[in-house]
């Protein structure tokens, strides 16, 4: 029963499924003689996607009915929702993308256009070493979207796009989604849509260089600049919010935190673009090239036993052959230059 209903996955959902089935399947009573509960996870694999299926708990009513047994319930028991739980669904297939999409909501084939500008972008600055290829999730609303991130909707208002690992996916594997925000990146010019998935499809690429321990200033600033790269855009024009701090007398005093870049967060604009001007001043003082370097060296760097600021300035040191304190220096003329 549960391997037809996994077989049906596909045209039930109106996803290009490669293969669905449910394992670790667990029976209990259900509340009668004709009634059962299922606990399992189904393991879903996108064609052309997914090298490893994306693993979902399930949570299975099962009612008996004339002939058998029949699936009377199916919800999500742990961890995020699949879409389809979210409602009917299409897709929109690209060049170099595929968009997943709640049928009720935006049109996705104009996403995939962005997704296919923005795979070739990131291949000119990271290599062709991973797969190349994106999967978007589109949700209809800024609600399912937070529902899809398992966070409070007002928390995430600001937010166009995130990138998550896939759930049940081995780490370092290219099972990853970008999620995108139907209402914040609705509200975006073209170039703005550009540069949000531009910037997670960067995040998308360099997964396998990227370690609990890289500082976020690092990974979110070099994934904003491969989205700005080649832009025409000045840099008042990139960080505008922190153009204006600075104009106003509020000035950083060190490189952001990892906490400045959390969900709703005071200030998250200004984080993320201290950020990107950090990585343009290494890019332009050093080469894009350095700035890939050193980015790999924090990803390789043993993780275990060091402090996270000796680290980096080791690495710094290595790489760019100056500190982390004098780098800072740097950096924030960088930010007192944008007054001008």
């Amino acid at each position: 029963m549960l391997a037809e209903r996994a077989r049906s996955l596909p045209a039930r959902s109106g996803l290009p499924v490669a293969e669905a089935v449910y394992r670790n399947l667990v029976l209990a009573a259900g509340g009668g003689p004709d009634r059962l509960t299922a606990a399992a996870d189904l393991a879903v694999r996108i064609a052309g996607y997914d090298e490893y299926p994306v693993v979902y708990p399930r949570r299975i009513g099962l009612a008996r009915a004339a002939d058998g047994w029949r699936v009377e319930s199916e919800e999500s028991a742990s961890g995020p929702p699949a879409l389809w739980d979210l409602g009917p669904t299409r897709s929109a297939p690209g060049a170099h993308c595929l968009v997943l999409a709640l049928a009720d909501g935006p049109d996705p084939a104009g996403l995939a256009l962005v997704g296919d500008r923005a795979v070739p972008a990131v291949e000119a600055v990271w290599g062709t070493a991973w797969p190349g290829r994106l999967l978007l999730e589109l949700a209809a609303t800024e609600e399912q979207f937070a529902r899809l991130l398992e966070g409070d909707p007002a928390g995430w208002a600001g937010m166009a796009a995130v990138t998550v690992a896939a759930p049940g996916a081995p780490r370092h594997t290219p099972a990853d989604r970008v999620l995108v925000n139907p209402e914040a990146y609705g509200r975006l010019s073209g170039f703005g849509r550009q540069v949000v998935v531009t910037h997670e499809a960067t995040h998308v690429a360099t997964r396998a260089d990227t370690r609990a321990w890289t500082p976020l200033w690092l990974s979110e600033g070099v994934a904003d600049w491969t989205a700005y790269r080649d832009s025409g855009r000045t840099p008042r024009q990139i960080a505008p919010e922190l153009a204006r701090d600075v104009a106003a007398g509020r000035l950083p005093a060190a490189l952001p935190a990892d906490r400045d870049f959390a969900a709703g967060a005071t200030g998250i604009a200004q984080a993320y673009e201290q950020s990107w001007l950090a990585c343009e001043l290494i890019a332009r003082s050093y080469g894009p090239q350095r700035l890939v370097a050193f980015y790999r060296a924090v990803g390789a760097a043993d993780g275990q036993g060091e402090d996270r600021e000796r680290r980096t300035d080791r690495l710094l040191r290595g790489e760019l052959g100056i500190g982390l304190d004098g780098f800072t220096r740097l950096w924030l003329d960088e930010v007192a230059a944008l007054k001008d």
